[in-house]
């Protein structure tokens, strides 16, 4: 399993991603689920990628080659990112179609989605999600980040911090924060983390970590989020009996 994020604050873009691939009793993998696309001052792209590894690798290995080939479609010759976003929508469903009948006799699924997010020249910085099937869907003023893999566990803390108006680096905070809770709650996620931190018109990428299982800083975040969570919970009110100080009765219902 995997689970990558994007946001979109007026400053920019965060993108974040585990590296893991399979886990169990016997068999860690890892493999890094961020990709970038590069031409600077004219366009920038990053792919965060979850589903079939071979799926995920030929899809990427069909993008570098357009580019490198100079093939009339490209990310390089695209003319927004909704256009980015439907020739990987392409790519990702004719690669599916190969292998997909084999894969599915076997009891497999070559599935994969994708998060694209970037910026051309001239355009604002946008993200999308694009879904096996090759449709895909873009973030709204309510909804400003997009996931993909297990989200469920990293999803309360994006809808309760991140707004327009995140400054960059709580974003990326608040991203690493979603990252660490599916962590604690799911084998499956594990680092090493990576983290893409695009500021808004830059056209080039500036801000990279890879952070380690024993990387200071992640250790430092993961230490104080759990003392500040821990604080909260023990600041919240108090229960009217609580302040009494003394039990309530517990009253038996002979109906039930």
């Amino acid at each position: 399993m995997t689970y990558c994020l994007a946001l979109t604050v007026d400053a920019g873009l965060v993108f974040a991603s585990d590296s893991r691939t399979n886990a169990g009793a016997d068999q860690v993998s890892t493999y890094g689920k961020m990709h970038t696309f590069e031409r600077p001052g004219e366009r920038v792209f990053v792919l965060l990628t979850a589903g079939n590894l071979a799926t995920t690798q030929a899809v990427l290995g069909r993008l570098r080659r357009d580019i490198e080939d100079g093939a009339a479609h490209s990310l390089y010759t695209v003319r927004d990112m909704a256009g980015a976003a439907e020739y990987l929508g392409r790519i990702n469903r004719e690669e599916q179609e190969k292998h997909g009948e084999a894969l599915t006799r076997a009891g497999f699924t070559a599935e994969a989605t994708f998060i694209l997010g970037g910026q051309l020249r001239q355009q604002a910085p946008e993200l999308f999600l694009i879904y096996p099937q090759g449709n895909f869907i873009t973030t709204s003023a309510q909804t400003r980040y997009l996931q993909i893999g297990e989200s469920k566990y990293g999803k309360p803390i994006l809808d309760r911090i991140i707004t327009r108006d995140t400054p960059l680096g709580d974003a990326a905070r608040c991203a690493l924060v979603s990252i660490d809770s599916t962590m604690r709650s799911n084998v499956t996620v594990g680092p090493p983390l990576e983290v893409i931190v695009y500021e808004r018109d830059r056209l080039h990428f500036e801000h990279y970590l890879c952070l380690e299982a024993d990387d200071p800083y992640l250790a430092d975040l993961k230490a104080a989020w759990d003392d500040n969570i821990r604080r909260a919970f023990r600041d919240l009110p108090r229960f009217d009996w609580e302040s009494a100080g003394a039990p309530v009765p517990v009253r038996h219902d002979p109906s039930r």
